[in-house]
């Protein structure tokens, strides 16, 4: 057997090293996550509650990320459209969507036929919720949740309240307010919960319901009364304003809440990345604080946290409903 010269020995020694290790920088970049910007679509158009919410979460989880978070605005439908949009993504986890009550619960119970599967969407975590108040406007005498019950249930139909339009979280928070309390109030519905607001200021309407930020403005000048938070606990934005748990109605609670999910498909590995990229960004005092500000509060993270939500909010949403005979097409 001849003799291999020391160049021959080296040549074969690193043709057998780099055949062992062929697999590992695939691998490696496999597995490398994120490496370029991630697109996060937000439902519902620039300066709602859910937009401010996602920019500023989406600021932070980049941070920690250590990469840049890309707002993409896509209303319409209830956020159909941009739940669609995320439906057809790649599944490589550089598109994301700030999902919401909407996109995640009502609206497979208000369409009859949806371009997407929200059970198909692969859950990454819930992110906030930023409670409803409920205010009026032109009656002097009522003070309170309990107090514009009773005020209804003795005029049938003669109070309207007004809404952001067939569907939307605060038509369909009225009509949790109607079914808990056993009243009937009529709704008018608007193109946006900004009209709606001004209807009741306006004396269109006597009723309103919407995230905090958008109603306590006006409260604080006396164009609208505030009776309670749809919540089971208080606001560090009004911690004066008593809650519907405190006032007796439990079952009425309601908010903007948001969650991050993904497109069908997106490996495990990266939910885990994001899911402790965004604990960490939830638990800043600085994220804490800017939105606690705004009357938006932080939720528990990871996917069972979600699951658990969001089985809680079918059960009650399909009853209201059910009952209120709701349907968009």
């Amino acid at each position: 057997m001849p003799r291999l010269s020391r160049f021959a020995v080296l040549r074969r020694f690193a043709a057998l090293l780099v055949f062992a290790l062929a697999g590992q920088p695939a691998q490696s970049a496999a597995q490398a996550y994120p490496v370029k910007p991630i697109r996060l679509i937000i439902p519902f158009g620039a300066g709602g509650i859910t937009d401010v919410a996602g920019r500023l979460v989406g600021q932070y989880l980049g941070e920690e990320l250590k990469q840049s978070v890309i707002i993409e605005n896509r209303p319409g439908a209830g956020g159909s459209i941009a739940a669609q949009a995320l439906a057809q993504a790649q599944p490589d986890g550089y598109t994301l969507l700030l999902g919401t009550v909407g996109t995640q619960v009502v609206n497979k119970m208000l369409y009859r036929k949806l371009n997407y599967d929200p059970a198909a969407f692969t859950t990454v975590s819930l992110v906030s919720n930023s409670p409803y108040v409920l205010a009026v406007a032109g009656i002097p005498d009522v003070n309170d949740l309990q107090g514009l019950a009773q005020y209804a249930r003795a005029r049938p139909g003669q109070l309207n309240f007004g809404s952001a339009g067939n569907g939307s979280s605060p038509h369909l928070g009225i009509e949790l307010f109607k079914l808990t309390t056993k009243t009937d109030i009529q709704h008018i519905p608007y193109k946006s919960g900004a009209e709606a607001v001004n209807a009741a200021i306006s004396g269109q309407v006597q009723i309103v319901i919407d995230a905090l930020p958008v109603i306590q403005p006006h409260a604080k000048v006396q164009r609208l009364k505030m009776l309670g938070l749809a919540a089971n606990k208080r606001s560090a934005a009004a911690p004066d304003l008593s809650t519907s748990v405190e006032q007796g109605m439990p079952d009425f609670q309601i908010g903007s809440w948001n969650a991050l999910v993904a497109p069908p498909g997106t490996p495990a590995s990266y939910v885990e990345t994001l899911v402790s990229a965004l604990d960490r960004a939830l638990k800043r005092p600085e994220v804490i604080a800017r939105l606690g500000e705004m009357g938006i509060e932080t939720l528990p993270t990871g996917t069972a946290a979600y699951r658990a939500h969001v089985d809680a909010e079918t059960k009650k949403w399909s009853k209201v409903i059910e009952a209120a005979g709701t349907k968009l097409d």
